[in-house]
């Protein structure tokens, strides 16, 4: 069953006009208490494809479905007031055809309640972008190093090194003339980021570009030090969640054993619970 789009206090329109002003903010969220403390200080939250790893132990971004997507842009969105929720198009939902990307983005959008959608490529899904937004789907374009096709491109590798600049530079541009609001800019060189930023028209988004963008985003999982399966050199931890946590239950298991946990004659009296 279809839910109704909620209105959100920020739009495309509205990140498209932070270009070269205040930096945009924006993180992933999958859950909603996660989405409720990420809306309270972000500008975008993604409800990035990026869930199939941190959550639910796919090795790549590559099996993750659109079902899967909705039911955590669902989530997301009952977390979400200020912030635009951007939701991916996971690998294989919009590479066919513009008219397959339509279809999957209206689908997205309207059972989750998404503002934008988020797809991966350059030049090659320029007409998909033009034919999104052209009927009123806001894109949000994904360049550089793109996770979807890590097959292809060979691996986790910094993009954009060298005489390989200007495919980036020639992506940027033309995601940018389609009519994308935003582009991420994924692991590629630092002055390549900060020359496409002063090129384009629209925000650009870095993860592992530069600080000179016009905003950046992180997976929370790792910012939070939540996903510890790999870190990439670029992310900072802001707080080591994973290892705090796996402390607690190491704790919890210690009283458990020793019988030291609270028991029930601690916490209830006859009368109620304890004062």
């Amino acid at each position: 069953m279809s839910r109704p789009a909620q209105n959100k206090a920020l739009n495309a329109a509205d990140i498209l006009a932070r270009k070269g002003s205040t930096p945009l903010v924006c993180l992933t969220a999958y859950t909603t208490p996660v989405a409720k403390l990420a809306d309270e200080h972000c500008d975008l939250v993604l409800v990035g494809d990026s869930v199939g790893m941190v959550l639910h132990g796919l090795t790549s971004t590559l099996d993750v479905t659109l079902d899967m997507m909705t039911l955590h842009g669902r989530a997301v969105a009952r977390g979400t007031e200020r912030a635009l929720m951007v939701i991916d198009m996971p690998f294989g939902s919009y590479e066919e055809s513009p008219a397959q990307a339509f279809r999957n983005a209206a689908r997205l959008m309207a059972d989750t309640g998404a503002g934008a959608v988020k797809l991966e490529g350059g030049r090659h899904m320029a007409d998909t972008i033009r034919f999104l937004t052209e009927r009123g789907i806001p894109v949000m374009a994904h360049i550089g190093l793109t996770p979807q096709a890590v097959n292809a491109i060979g691996g986790y590798k910094v993009q954009g090194r060298g005489t390989d600049a200007a495919r980036i530079r020639d992506d940027a541009q033309a995601v940018a003339d389609a009519g994308a609001f935003s582009v991420v800019l994924e692991k590629v060189p630092a002055a390549l980021a900060d020359e496409i930023t002063a090129q384009v028209s629209i925000p650009t988004v870095g993860i592992g570009a530069s600080a000179g963008c016009d905003g950046q985003i992180l997976v929370i999982d790792d910012m939070l030090g939540l996903f510890d399966a790999f870190k990439p050199k670029f992310v900072k931890r802001y707080a080591h969640l994973a290892a705090d946590a796996s402390t607690a239950i190491e704790t919890y298991a210690a009283e458990v054993h020793a019988r030291t946990f609270p028991a029930a004659e601690h916490v209830f009296t006859d009368q109620g619970p304890a004062s």
